[in-house]
């Protein structure tokens, strides 16, 4: 019988799941049951979402594992050049949230767009500061998409419904994509440069760690907004304070960090930006979808 190691939560119905194929579920307790350096002998899978890092030192004591399963999308918590030495098969679930995290985006972009923080903070302070807090619209403004995958080409799709222009970045081909939903695929610093919003969909890998640092501030319009609903390392946080105490760039919505929690709270302090505790992914949909399709992967890999 495989045994299935589950290190960070995952939901009720994907482990019985898993249960029900004939499989042993052993769930991890992070405060009791040591380093998952020993724990993780004698298991043939383990599951993980963020939380959990799979080093090298976890494969190198592992003696059965043959399965590393990420529920949800980013692997940057797994060292996949060890999992290659050690053959251990490495599956995410990119496609589970794709839906939850592009309607983030634009939660986050009417929230800067509308001042809506702001104005809910000034309420429950009892302050009526209506003449205060004028926003702009959405509609006719360029929407620069950084990364045109499942969840950028979603987002693309999305912002012409409502009325925006789309450019679209990334080092892939994405010609039929944009072709598919009206966008224009430009190079970076011209998206950079003709933004009024910028959403970033990029893994941290080393090429896209600090890819918006000062540099790329300098080049964005005036009044420009940002969004990162990626990865924290992808946007130097020191030079996203600098740009905005300098005027660069008229604010920001970080759902990531480079540090989570974060271990300075200025960002997530600044009243220019709105700070949500890595939200994007979750949605009751977005998990179950998260939960099914990990199980599945489970089952038919070890089958």
């Amino acid at each position: 019988m495989a045994r299935v190691l589950v290190a960070d939560p995952i939901a009720d119905s994907a482990r019985v799941k898993i249960v029900e194929a004939g499989f042993e579920v052993v769930v991890r307790d992070k405060e009791n049951d040591g380093p998952l350096t020993e724990q993780i002998k004698g298991f043939d899978c383990i599951i993980v979402r963020s939380a959990t890092k799979v080093t090298r030192e976890v494969f190198e004591a592992a003696d059965n594992l043959k399965l590393v399963v990420r529920a949800g999308v980013g692997l940057d918590n797994v060292d996949l050049e060890a999992a290659k030495d050690h053959g251990v098969k490495v599956l995410n679930t990119p496609e589970a949230p794709t839906v939850s995290v592009a309607e983030m985006v634009f939660a986050l972009m009417f929230a800067l767009a509308r001042r809506i923080t702001q104005a809910d903070n000034l309420m429950k302070r009892e302050e009526w500061a209506k003449k205060k807090l004028k926003g702009v619209e959405l509609w006719q403004k360029t929407l620069g998409i950084i990364g045109f995958g499942r969840i950028g080409y979603e987002v693309g799709k999305r912002a012409k419904v409502l009325g925006m222009k789309v450019l679209a970045y990334d080092v892939v081909d994405i010609d039929k994509l944009c072709k598919d939903i009206g966008a224009k695929r430009v190079e970076f610093d011209e998206l950079l440069k003709r933004s009024d919003f910028v959403t970033i969909h990029v893994p941290l890998l080393p090429q896209t760690r600090a890819l918006i640092s000062s540099e790329q501030f300098k080049m964005m319009k005036d009044g420009a907004f940002l969004i990162n609903t990626a990865r924290g390392g992808v946007v130097d946080e020191k030079a996203l304070l600098e740009a905005l105490d300098a005027g660069l760039i008229a604010g920001a919505a970080l759902d990531v960090f480079e540090s989570e929690p974060p271990t300075d709270w200025a960002i997530a302090r600044h009243p220019k930006i709105i700070a949500t505790p890595h939200l994007s992914s979750s949605t009751v949909e977005a998990q179950v979808r998260v939960g099914e399709l990990t199980a599945q992967k489970v089952i038919d890999e070890l089958t």
